[in-house]
């Protein structure tokens, strides 16, 4: 089951049927099944302040990904996104906001899949995943 939770106003997500779908076959293209996926949209202060309680990074951020999966091979969990951070990072990498959404979404769940970002060799990993799954969603 995959939710799609927006607590932000001015907000609203579309082709949701699509990107269940999308993320579904991106988890079982990576070897898991989807349980429980939560994605809850946010503000940048909603999410600064979830940074700074549970992680204690006082920065803006634009996902914070939970996992709860207690089984290797299915997937649960809750992922935050900062939806002004989405808009702000589409407009720096020069994408639409649809575009980078996908891309955060694909790094939320990628995350839950045991892909890291925190050294170099593993950013360039991430960075091939979301590239190759946002094509997919995108073809």
């Amino acid at each position: 089951m995959i939710n799609f939770n927006i607590e932000t106003d001015g907000f609203k997500l579309k082709d949701l049927r699509k990107k269940k779908n999308w993320l579904k076959e991106l988890a079982k293209e990576e070897g898991f099944k989807i349980i429980e996926l939560n994605y809850i949209f946010l503000s940048d202060e909603q999410l600064l302040e979830m940074n700074v309680s549970y992680l204690n990074h006082d920065t803006y951020t634009d996902i914070i990904t939970f996992d709860n999966s207690e089984q290797e091979d299915k997937i649960e969990g809750d992922i935050f996104i900062s939806v002004e951070r989405v808009a702000e990072n589409a407009l720096k990498f020069n994408v639409s906001a649809e575009t980078e959404l996908i891309r955060v979404l694909s790094h939320g769940l990628l995350h839950l899949c045991g892909y890291l970002d925190k050294k170099p060799a593993d950013v360039k990993i991430m960075r091939e995943k979301e590239e190759y799954y946002l094509g997919k969603y995108l073809s």
